[in-house]
């Protein structure tokens, strides 16, 4: 097999894991929440209080899991994580009140530090370094439809045979799809693409990056990636949570706010196109500020011109969501190369899960309090971000050149 070849082939593994993964955990609850909390006696915001406790989980785990990723490579790990996948939702299936529910929801937390995006990414980096940009757009073309996939199987399962054996099902795919798939990732990097002689001198650019990682710098590009990570996933969690609530405080009929927010996953899927072709030549700094700034311009035209501007907001948002859900694998990389990349990556991500854990209580009482105005609120985020970006610059740029 090609080297192309072989790279197609593991974009397309790893992107169908990736919505394996994403699928069976985090798009679960908005389907099963309300009979899991009918069954076991609890109410529907306990469930999401367990799911928050899981995103919690991952945060916390999410270094150790990239370092381990950094170590070992992406087989080994995301192999086993198929194995803790599986095992959680075994256990929130077999649960018969709120101890079962959250020991489920805890080992499906373990599962999702080791098996979402950021896992994903890290993989891919120790496979192909540097060159690693196309292939983590790749994976997030394929898992871009994962609540495409997820929300109508869940539905479907738990409507013919409830929501245990959904989970059931799901733990099923993760044995016999999600690990096989995660098997067959190549073990490590190929020699040609990572080896080199003592001789060799290292680029400009990764001088550049080393030198940023242990300067004052350093830490000044890590604090504003880690704001610009947690504002974005706090504003895509709070869209995806309360999106057709917010377009009905607006004055949009239900009918239309269902059409409106069902635009979100295909701009999503345009954003990331685009990424990949046209843009693939651009620094990924340029992109992730342009994406930055669609939410809150989106936001401006929908709380200025009200209901016909609906469909806009949606296809903004959507679109810069999705480069930016790119931008969290490769401005890392770009910024501070390649060596321990999965361990910075799970750092820099901390503070992203907890916003994330957080988005849907926070901005819920926001849209309860405010109301149509609460979008006032994630459009002055937008701009938090789009400000910390421009704050931003990349090392090598400015690295100095030897004839």
């Amino acid at each position: 097999m090609s080297r192309t070849s072989s790279r197609a082939a593991t974009i397309v593994q790893l992107g169908i894991a990736q919505t394996l993964a994403w699928a069976s955990s985090y798009y679960v609850p908005a389907i099963l929440a309300v009979p899991m909390a009918r069954e076991l006696g609890v109410s529907t915001p306990t469930v999401f209080a367990a799911f928050s406790a899981a995103l919690v989980v991952s945060a916390l785990l999410g270094p150790a899991a990239g370092k381990a990723i950094d170590r070992h490579g992406g087989r080994p790990v995301l192999s086993a994580n198929s194995l803790v996948f599986a095992a959680g939702l075994v256990v929130l299936a077999l649960a018969q009140g709120p101890v079962g529910l959250f020991a489920g929801w805890v080992i499906l937390g373990v599962a999702m530090a080791a098996g979402l995006y950021e896992a994903g990414f890290a993989a891919l980096v120790h496979l192909y370094g540097k060159d690693a940009r196309g292939a983590i757009t790749g994976i997030t073309l394929f898992a871009g439809f994962a609540s495409t996939v997820g929300w109508p199987l869940s539905a479907w399962l738990e409507l013919e045979w409830g929501w245990r054996a959904t989970c059931l099902a799901w733990a099923a795919l993760h044995l016999l799809l999600g690990l096989p798939l995660n098997w067959r990732l190549p073990a490590s990097p190929a020699s040609d693409l990572h080896a080199a002689t003592p001789a060799d001198p290292a680029p400009p650019e990764a001088a550049a990056s080393a030198t940023s990682t242990t300067s004052g710098s350093g830490t000044r590009t890590a604090v504003l990636l880690a704001l610009v990570f947690a504002v974005t996933w706090f504003i895509s969690t709070a869209m995806a949570s309360h999106l057709p609530r917010l377009l009905q405080a607006h004055g949009v009929p239900l009918a239309t706010a269902l059409v409106f927010a069902g635009l979100v996953g295909p701009a999503q899927v345009a954003g990331r196109l685009l990424e990949y072709g046209l843009l693939r030549n651009i620094h990924p700094l340029v992109s992730a500020r342009v994406a930055g700034s669609l939410h809150t311009l989106g936001a401006a035209a929908f709380l200025f011109f009200g209901v016909p501007a609906g469909a806009v907001f949606t296809v903004l948002h959507g679109a810069g969501n999705g480069v930016l859900t790119i931008a969290k694998g490769t401005l890392p990389l770009v910024l501070f190369g390649v060596r321990d990349y999965g361990a910075r990556q799970g750092l820099l991500m901390v503070p992203a899960r907890f916003a994330q854990a957080t988005a849907p209580w926070l901005f819920g009482l926001a849209i309860d309090r405010f109301g149509a105005q609460a979008l006032w609120f994630s459009a002055a985020l937008g701009l938090l971000a789009f400000a910390a970006l421009m704050l931003l610059h990349d090392p090598s740029a400015t690295a100095p050149h030897r004839d």
